[in-house]
């Protein structure tokens, strides 16, 4: 995927984002920074960005279904 970023050197953090993910995901851009305001998706900040963190995202999915 194109706006999948690898972040800093430290780690490579699958991240997206906000505008991106809201397409993706069919929800209003307003309603995905409010999950992020409250704690519901998890993102990384980087500089004056805001991104979604889609490889702790995705883990937490797959403890909620009990598979990890």
């Amino acid at each position: 995927m194109e706006s999948l970023l690898n972040v800093t050197s430290q780690a490579n953090v699958p991240v997206m984002e906000r505008e991106k993910f809201s397409e993706l995901v069919g929800v209003d851009l307003g309603v995905i920074n409010g999950w992020i305001d409250r704690g519901y998706l998890p993102s990384i900040k980087m500089g004056k960005h805001r991104l979604v963190n889609l490889a702790l995202l995705t883990k937490e999915c797959m403890e909620k279904e009990g598979q990890l």
